[in-house]
């Protein structure tokens, strides 16, 4: 019993780790002020501060975006952007 109650504990405090993703497609937009990058599917992506962009990206570009997100939480932070 009490095996069962150690291990129901740890399984509560043991944190979510995020998992990684990352998408293709065509830049429709991107703002450089506000870090927002808009596909030409029409979803928006939100950068931060340490997303690694290459220099000089233009709409119509195709990329690949990394991503890390959490189960319900959707996207945590985007990781990057590659041109391809």
């Amino acid at each position: 019993m009490r095996a069962l109650i150690a291990a129901a504990l740890l399984y509560a405090v043991t944190p979510a780790f995020a998992d990684s993703g990352s998408t293709t497609g065509k830049i429709a937009a991107f703002d450089r002020v506000s870090n927002i990058i808009v596909m030409e599917d029409k979803t928006v992506w939100q950068l931060n501060a340490n997303t690694i962009l290459p220099e000089n990206l233009l709409a119509g570009e195709e990329v690949t975006i990394r991503f890390r997100y959490s189960g319900d939480n959707g996207v945590t932070s985007v990781d990057a952007l590659e041109r391809l």
